[in-house]
């Protein structure tokens, strides 16, 4: 199929049919991105409980760099989508090399931050935890319980270290799978995706518990135990695998945009219109990062098992909202093409399409976290303790799971609109302004079981507020490019 052909199905092909050729294989994809972050922490939850605490802790310096990642690409991959959608091949080019200058640049900043700042943000999120060691009376209790609160401090430091330094990989994976994405290529990001997480999981044991390598019986090379690193040393594999291979699939397969190592430079118009869609979802991104980082601080004060529990929740929550991040990927450049090619009817289509799929999976996943609660968590080799408040918690976490399916999808409409403030308030609302406040003060009442009561509570005033910026994108949208008959456009 040519490149004009593969642009004109955007605007052509029946929107259900599209969606599916779009958005399963980057679910799919998302879905083995979930298997492998969970995969991580199986296999370290085998190490020790310090040591599944430590990779639960890193998560919010994670969620940072992932941030910045996704939002530079969702940025790139709307402006391209647009431009092709306005037949303007020329800036669509420019966005593609821009936006890969942005993510290069963006790389060697978090290196910086992975080598210079991991101690630090380890230490200061478990000084709660020293502090209270110190309080021990008896010597020896003191001793121990300090030196495992520094086992884990030390397991953190090293993962996030390595991550972050060799972040490289990550970012040309999320550029270029994008731009697969944006030209209608999603198959090709499921594989790069699917590859990177196989090499990931398969490394994983080999690098956490060491391996002796031999070839018919000749001892070739010992691979040493690296426990918590080796976690991170196996991700940053497969993240390079998974880049490397979209970036070949770009160069070789894309022929609607071209990559040339003189284009790729700074363009101050484009960088500013990348950042126009795509900043909002960084703020997003950084503000989850901020709230994992105070939940911790708040959940230490009950006990690290309470940290460990919203970690563990994080990596299986991931399972079902993944999917639907998955969907978002393949949705935006339909709406994002459309909308550039003034076609509202199938520019709605897609949005109530996406939103039936999008509810139907986090409905399943609310089922899940309802029914067997207890068998998730044995999946992590969970102590009596632990298995205990995950009884509790994820049932109640687990009631705001549609209501999230309603709220990720119109903050991906309003980003591929233009309106991508609307999700950025959205998010700080949800999440600083709600949840954080709220999960205080129900830590006030000293059971930590009413604190997970903070999530419902957070993402009905996100739905309140979604409503209300949808009603504002619709009569945005009916001025621009007109009013089709839908019952969506008429609500």
């Amino acid at each position: 199929m040519n490149a004009g052909n593969k642009r004109d199905r955007m605007g052509t092909m029946p929107v259900g049919r599209l969606l599916a050729v779009t958005a399963v294989p980057m679910m799919i994809s998302m879905l083995v991105q979930a298997l492998y972050n969970v995969v991580d922490s199986l296999y370290v939850s085998r190490v020790s409980q310090e040591a599944l605490n430590a990779v639960s802790m890193a998560f919010p310096l994670q969620t940072l760099m992932i941030g910045v990642g996704i939002g530079t690409a969702v940025g790139t991959n709307a402006l391209l989508s647009r431009h092709l959608g306005e037949k303007r091949t020329d800036l669509a080019e420019r966005s593609a090399n821009t936006g890969l200058l942005l993510s290069i640049a963006t790389s060697l900043v978090f290196a910086l931050i992975g080598i210079a700042f991991s101690g630090v943000y380890f230490k200061s999120i478990n000084s709660a935890s020293f502090r209270s060691a110190e309080l021990i009376g008896d010597e020896l209790e003191r001793a121990a319980e300090i030196a495992r609160v520094q086992s884990i401090v030390d397991y953190g430091t090293a993962y996030c270290t390595v991550c972050l330094s060799f972040s490289m990989g990550f970012f040309l994976q999320a550029t270029f799978e994008r731009m697969l994405t944006a030209t209608n290529r999603s198959h090709l990001a499921m594989i790069c995706q699917v590859c990177g997480a196989l090499t990931n999981i398969v490394l994983d044991p080999v690098f956490i518990f060491g391996k002796e390598i031999s070839i018919f019986g000749a001892h070739i090379l010992t691979i040493p135990a690296f426990e918590v690193k080796g976690a991170a040393i196996a991700t940053v594999i497969g993240q390079f695998v998974a880049g490397g291979l979209a970036m070949i699939f770009v160069l070789t397969k894309v022929r609607e945009v071209r990559i040339r190592v003189r284009e790729i430079r700074w363009h101050t118009a484009t960088v500013k219109m990348i950042y126009k869609i795509g900043l909002p979802s960084i703020i997003m991104q950084c503000v989850g990062s901020v709230m994992n980082y105070c939940m911790n601080l708040i959940l230490i004060t009950f006990t690290d098992t309470a940290t460990a529990f919203f970690g563990v929740y994080y990596k299986l929550q991931s399972f079902v909202f993944m999917p639907v991040f998955g969907l978002n990927n393949g949705m935006v450049p339909i709406i994002s093409y459309n909308y550039g090619a003034r076609q509202p009817e199938r520019l709605w289509k897609t949005v109530k399409l996406s939103l039936a799929v999008a509810i139907t999976i986090m409905s399943l996943g609310c089922l899940v976290f309802e029914l067997m609660p207890e068998t998730l968590m044995k999946l992590f080799h969970a102590s009596g303790e632990l298995t205990a408040m995950g009884r509790h918690g994820l049932r109640i976490i687990g009631v705001h799971f549609p209501i999230a399916a309603y709220c990720i999808i119109m903050g991906s409409v309003f980003q591929a609109v233009g309106d991508p403030n609307h999700s950025m308030l959205t998010s700080i609302c949800r999440q600083l302004l709600v949840l954080l406040p709220a999960t205080w003060l129900l830590s006030r009442l000293g059971n930590v079981d009413y604190v997970w009561f903070a999530f419902p509570i957070a993402e009905i005033v996100s739905c309140t507020l979604s409503t209300v910026f949808l009603r504002s994108t619709i009569k945005k949208l009916n001025a621009e490019i007109g009013s089709p008959k839908t019952e969506l456009a008429e609500a």
